[in-house]
């Protein structure tokens, strides 16, 4: 089963995507804080992440950078959203994919299996 990692704080998104993706076969897994995240990819090895440019303890961007500079994980695909079109600064810090809120949910499934099968 393919292994989602949502990085995000707001509870009603994580939620909202954790039951679309669940439904659609994948295992999600929760990182609330840019604290959390290498420790979660430690353990569950996420085969894709999805990561919000704003959290309470970070920027996604920061986040990026250090998971791309972690030998173990820096070939892992990364989508990262916002509210605020910053695409320019996803793709810098190593972001595969920018996704500009609201983005559609049900696209995700197929964005994750295309970036997964390379």
């Amino acid at each position: 089963m393919t292994k989602i990692l949502i990085v995000d704080d707001d509870s009603v998104t994580v939620s909202l995507l954790e039951t679309l993706l669940e439904l659609d076969g994948f295992n999600v897994l929760i990182a609330r804080r840019g604290a959390d995240v290498l420790p979660k990819m430690a353990e569950d090895k996420p085969d894709v992440m999805m990561i919000d440019y704003h959290l309470s303890d970070a920027h996604g961007v920061d986040i990026i950078r250090d998971v791309r500079a972690h030998d173990d994980f820096k070939d892992i695909p990364i989508v990262m959203a916002s509210g605020m079109d910053m695409s320019v600064e996803a793709e810098e810090a190593g972001a595969d994919e920018f996704l500009l809120k609201p983005f559609e949910p049900a696209e995700l499934p197929e964005l994750f299996n295309r970036l997964i099968s390379g």
